[in-house]
């Protein structure tokens, strides 16, 4: 009879440690595939700004088509926004608009989790924390308030940077070569996503430049062989006059001091705050023990992207909220340099309850807003019904005018739902994004005063006053200057109120979150 060896003391910290590991993974596919369910339980996820982008896709895809809808034309040129443009119209030919839409967001995610991973792998020769920060931040707050383009854009990024890094010791020629086409999808996918890239890459090669004493000459050449494919391409851009958004640029400090701790969920500011503080608490005991450090390079990372969150503005190329997307970049970026040694088993089963926690209420909170909203875009369609072919509609809401209103976040899903209306009434919609530069459609002449095309719903307050002839038109907002008399539909938004002009307004429809009136002809 054979009596097994006793176990050495490495041994059993051998056979805990690989323990703990097997479930830390069984764990993270567990949450990874409750993260994805929301996406694959709906057929329309409730995103603020996701079903404007879903409007256009029935658009794009109908155009050309006896469904087209005559009040819009197609307007490619070379824009850096237009991931979702490219890819949704030819799938939706086979999977129909909306699903082909969500499959395109389920991908996204996908892209992120699976992007932060291969970073970290990289880097560490691991996966290890980068797979957990993904879950917690899915839905932070510009993937949840419908940034698509821009979470698609960030995912590739991060396969970008993973790749970079796996050959940043080959020749100058590789490395180019993999640059350039990292550069090249990025640059049609997402034009912040590209800066988050060519950030990452840029930071990492001042370290790699100090911390190998390199000569001038090779510091050039890799920063020339970093920039030029994107030098070249936004050249190439400029000269066939394409453009980066439009002109408005603001600057104000106001928030981002507030913004980390806002930025875990786009749907409740409590549960965002509460996860932020418990994330960060964490994080902070675990560096004060050394469980916790950050490799060097992720140093330099670090420093290098809280200097640009500070630096850039909330409102960039006319693109509000540019400095919160710094932040789920450095959620993502960053644990790939990460290095946690906890000291035991209770450490570890510490961490992944507090991984657990912030994942699963942000996820709760995620599902029930995305499973209330289901029979509130079925009623929206339905109210469809009511609405002429052809007809003109204007999106108020009854909120204070923020978008996002601020004052209750699961209001902002159903902000821009009435712009589907493009698809089940062939309508024109005010509130469509057709900006110049950000989208590849446009207003036709005939109608292109109407437009609003930040698609921002317009206060019910601003409405009520111009028609009772109280106040001039607020500055920028010609398309309602005679709303009363060019539209002729008007969908409320938001908290339920009653009729603001009941001698003006006829109400056809009403459900908890919007009110269809149509506007009466003045005699």
């Amino acid at each position: 009879m054979n009596v097994p060896a006793p176990l050495t003391a490495e041994d059993f910290v051998a056979r805990t440690a690989r323990s703990d590991r097997s479930v830390a993974t069984v764990v993270f596919a567990l949450l990874a595939v409750a993260s994805f369910l929301p996406t694959l339980l709906v057929p329309i996820p409730a995103m603020g700004d996701y079903v404007n982008h879903l409007a256009r896709m029935y658009l794009l895809t109908e155009m050309g088509t006896a469904n087209a809808n005559p009040y819009y034309q197609a307007a490619w040129a070379f824009y850096p926004n237009l991931a979702m443009d490219l890819v949704v119209p030819q799938m939706a030919r086979l999977l129909g608009v909306e699903n082909a839409t969500r499959l395109f967001l389920l991908f996204s995610q996908i892209l992120v989790v699976g992007g932060a991973l291969a970073l970290e792998w990289v880097v560490k020769g691991r996966v290890h924390l980068a797979g957990f920060a993904a879950l917690m931040f899915l839905y932070c707050l510009p993937f949840s308030w419908g940034f698509t383009n821009f979470e698609c854009g960030l995912g590739i990024a991060l396969w970008g940077i993973a790749a970079y890094l796996a050959i940043a010791g080959r020749s100058a020629p590789v490395r180019l070569a993999v640059n350039a086409a990292s550069v090249m999808v990025l640059l049609a996918a997402h034009f912040f996503a590209l800066g988050v890239y060519g950030a990452t890459l840029g930071f990492y090669e001042l370290w790699r430049a100090f911390d190998r004493k390199c000569s001038v000459r090779e510091i050039a050449l890799r920063f020339l062989t970093l920039a030029t494919p994107a030098v070249v391409l936004l050249a190439t851009m400029k000269l066939a006059h394409g453009s980066v958004g439009n002109e408005g640029t603001l600057w104000y400090f106001d928030c981002k001091l507030l913004w980390p701790f806002f930025i875990v969920n786009g749907y409740s500011m409590a549960v965002s705050g509460a996860s932020a503080i418990v994330l960060l608490v964490a994080v902070y005991i675990a560096a004060r023990c050394r469980a916790l450090k950050l490799m060097p390079a992720g140093i330099w990372i670090a420093a290098g992207f809280a200097l640009l969150y500070l630096a850039i503005p909330p409102r960039l190329f006319n693109t509000a909220y540019a400095d919160i997307r710094v932040l789920p970049a450095i959620a993502l970026i960053l644990p790939a340099f990460g290095l946690l040694s906890l000291p035991d088993r209770r450490w570890t089963m510490a961490a992944l309850v507090i991984v657990c926690g912030i994942t699963l209420a942000n996820l709760g909170v995620v599902l029930n807003v995305w499973l209330s909203y289901r029979s509130e875009y079925a009623a929206v369609i339905k109210s469809l019904q009511h609405i002429d072919r052809g007809s003109k509609i204007l999106i108020g809401t009854s909120a204070e005018g923020e978008d996002p209103p601020f004052e209750d976040l699961t209001q902002f899903p159903i902000y821009y739902a009435p712009t589907l209306a493009v698809h089940y009434a062939n309508a024109f919609v005010a509130n469509v994004f057709t900006e110049t530069g950000k989208q590849p459609i446009q207003v036709r002449d005939d109608v292109r005063r109407l437009s609003i095309p930040n698609g921002t719903p317009v206060p019910v307050r601003w409405l009520s006053a111009i028609f009772e002839g109280k106040t001039a038109v607020p500055e920028g907002r010609a398309a309602i200057r005679t709303w009363y008399r060019d539209y002729d539909y008007l969908y409320l938004v938001g908290p339920a109120m009653a009729n603001p002009l009941p001698d003006l307004l006829e109400e056809l429809d009403r459900s908890g979150r919007f009110a269809l009136y149509k506007i009466r002809r003045a005699p």
